[in-house]
């Protein structure tokens, strides 16, 4: 008998694997993939690396630590390299180790023991060597002396950090007391490492360093890094790519420009194949503060810079993927709400887009380029379905899935339609809105639903067709709300002048085009006006903390408040303060009235609406203390409101059960507001 559907729930959302497409074999014939998956009792998450045939036919285990990452595959094919935590007792890894593993089967062997710990692992071309980052003393000489140090660290009884830089801590961590983060090379065989920066002033941005930020030369001769000549950066990084004679130690700026063009980032150097070329990302921040990052290019003869991209009205996203013949590069960059491929040719300035999915497009990410050429690998999520993992050729034919973690669970449950609408906007501009229905949905009953708005953060990001883990509208849908989602003026996606349009006066036009979505929504004589919330978190909990002070109480039945910013004067305790007076025109110091207009702090007079403020307590982007001040005006005011505050998780929720509760409550306080006690009837379930 046909089985009937259900609704996914919070469990289902944690019970499917989370895939990343890893390394590929030099031919092209297999992926090491990253498969994680969450214990809802434990409370935790393991990863483990399995291999995948680019033909879809084989999926294998590889390893089965509990913490095993970053695979790469070796140039010859014969070794995966890959981080990982590993043994017990007296044995165990204190921090991440670099393993290597046959790629044919075998036991993993740790290479090298390295105090500091190892990361962002890339391949020699002579598969012999493994380039690394490891955060260390620069000071200090030897590994002897950095192993001293990590446990006199760690032994430390005063955990005090005394700073005179600008920038001391990052998302919920605090850069590490004295470390900078180096590349290093060691050898698989023998294990002996080296640092390639000792005794220079050469580090890697300490934002988070990954391997995205440096190369290594076809010949094996030459490593190209990403680095800050100012060693007290402010505002911005205004990155160069260095290039570092491997042999010597001696370095050239591939980057350089004149003197008046300063104001550049360059980041994610990658080494055409034949050598003559290096793809780079590039942001020109003379033009403005959020200016998109394009493509540009070096000839390593003559160090020739070029923008590659610059009349694309696109922001790109790295990596840079070159093809086998070096004549082209492959990428993922969004195109409204779909994220495609796109392939982009030395002699021309305009991509060509190779792949998009089906629908509405889909979102590519974690796009990987056979050496040979001969396939691309990549995972694509949509409002659908979570991330899964795919294969093509190169000129984006002869797609097929290459793997089946989820197929079973998905096949259990319906997933309400997401439909993509145009409404007209602030300004009567055309701004994008999706609608994600409820399974059961019908638009042809008398039934009234209630509409939950559900606002995205950034200001400069998109709603794509993509598959969120934390903010899920599926899961919303399955309360029993429709769903409205509006990529509001200020979104990536739509070009440069939309994303810039919000510039210095936060708030107005965003609030014009959520307004516009619910009277879209309204319009439609399926949403009963008195059962309607608007939700948000980062910037969307900023602007539902801006309608409280701006909408009639009675507009919205409640609202939700995720890590929001409340107050921009007191924001200056964010770990990206500097940026803060670029994007509302002002410190307050200098214009007070245009930073207060544009704060919701200002309007706590007008506040009446029902409000639950969600916050993390390691959230340095917006501090807890925003959530507190805006809950305890709230509670001030007499307007009924709630605190849900995570003292273990940062700007995102991110523990299985604290997701848990953070989907219940969420879905709690809407239902209390809404009288949505009913989720959705059996008999609304389609039969499959």
């Amino acid at each position: 008998m046909p089985v009937a559907k259900r609704s996914i729930t919070i469990d289902d959302l944690w019970a499917l694997k989370r895939l990343g497409t890893g390394s590929l074999s030099p031919d092209g014939a297999w992926t090491c993939a990253t498969v994680t998956s969450h214990d809802m009792k434990k409370d935790e998450a393991s990863t483990q690396l399995w291999l995948l045939s680019s033909n879809g036919k084989t999926q294998r285990q590889l390893t089965r630590g509990k913490r095993d990452s970053d695979p790469q595959w070796s140039p010859d094919g014969k070794w995966i390299a890959f981080v990982s935590k590993r043994g017990e007792g007296k044995d165990a890894d204190e921090a991440g180790q670099l393993y290597v593993i046959p790629a044919d089967g075998g036991e993993a062997r740790r290479v090298c023991n390295v105090a500091t710990g190892v990361s962002a692992l890339r391949w020699f071309p002579d598969s012999k060597r493994v380039a690394f980052v490891s955060w260390v003393w620069p000071e200090l000489k030897t590994p002897a002396e950095q192993e001293k140090r990590t446990k006199m660290e760690k032994d430390d009884k005063v955990r005090a950090t005394v700073v005179e830089h600008n920038h001391y801590r990052y998302w919920d961590h605090w850069f590490a007391r004295g470390r900078k983060p180096h590349i290093h090379i060691v050898d698989i065989g023998t294990g002996k490492f080296d640092n390639l920066f000792a005794g220079t002033a050469f580090h890697l941005p300490p934002r988070e360093p990954d391997a995205s930020l440096f190369d290594i030369s076809p010949d094996g001769k030459e490593l190209a890094f990403t680095f800050d000549f100012n060693p007290d950066p402010r505002e911005f990084s205004f990155t160069d790519i260095v290039g570092m004679d491997i042999k010597t130690r001696k370095t050239r700026t591939l980057t350089a420009r004149s003197s008046t063009q300063t104001r550049f980032a360059f980041e994610g150097p990658r080494y055409s194949p034949d050598g003559q070329w290096i793809a780079l990302l590039g942001t020109n921040f003379t033009e403005r503060h959020n200016e998109q990052c394009r493509a540009w290019r070096v000839q390593r003869k003559g160090l020739k810079l070029q923008e590659w991209t610059g009349q694309w009205d696109h922001g790109v996203n790295g990596p840079l993927n070159w093809d086998a013949t070096s004549e082209a590069v492959f990428f993922t960059a969004e195109a409204g709400v779909a994220q495609p491929i796109w392939r982009l040719a030395l002699q021309d300035g305009q991509p060509r887009e190779v792949l998009r999915g089906p629908g509405e497009g889909g979102t590519i990410t974690d796009l990987r380029v056979s050496r040979d050429g001969s396939t691309l690998v990549y995972a694509r999520s949509a409002q659908s379905h979570p991330p899964t993992l795919l294969a093509c050729k190169v000129d984006g034919s002869a797609e097929r899935s290459i793997e089946t973690f989820n197929k079973r669970l998905l096949s259990n449950l319906q997933m309400g339609e997401a439909r993509s609408v145009a409404v007209k906007g602030f300004g009567g501009h055309t701004v994008q809105m999706w609608i994600v229905s409820p399974p059961g949905y019908s638009a042809t009953t008398k039934k009234k639903w209630p509409l939950m708005q559900v606002i995205h953060g950034g200001p400069h990001t998109c709603w794509n067709d993509t598959w969120h883990w934390r903010w899920n509208m599926q899961m919303f849908a399955a309360a029993g709300y429709v769903v409205a989602a509006v990529n509001y003026h200020g979104s990536s996606g739509f070009g440069q002048k939309f994303l810039s349009s919000i510039n210095g006066d936060w708030g107005r036009r965003e609030l014009a085009d959520v307004e516009a979505g619910t009277d879209y929504m309204l319009a439609t004589g399926t949403i009963d006006p008195h059962r309607m919330v608007a939700t948000g978190g980062s910037y969307g909990g900023y602007m539902v903390a801006y309608m409280n002070g701006h909408v009639a109480a009675k507009r919205y039945q409640a609202y939700v408040c995720h890590a929001g910013c409340y107050d921009w004067v007191s924001m200056m305790g964010s770990d990206g303060y500097f940026w803060f007076g670029h994007e509302l025109g002002a410190f307050h110091w200098d214009d007070e009235a245009r930073v207060l207009k544009q704060s919701p702090h200002h309007y706590a007079q007008n506040f009446a609406t029902p409000t639950l403020v969600v916050h993390g307590e390691q959230d340095y982007r917006v501090p807890y203390y925003q959530g507190l001040a805006y809950y305890n005006t709230l509670r001030a005011r007499n307007v009924p409101s709630r605190l849900v505050f995570f003292p273990d998780e940062n700007h995102w929720i991110l523990k299985p059960q604290n997701s848990r509760l953070w989907y219940r409550e969420f879905t709690n306080w809407c239902d209390r507001f809404t009288n949505n006690s009913v989720r959705i009837p059996k008999a609304a379930r389609s039969l499959t």
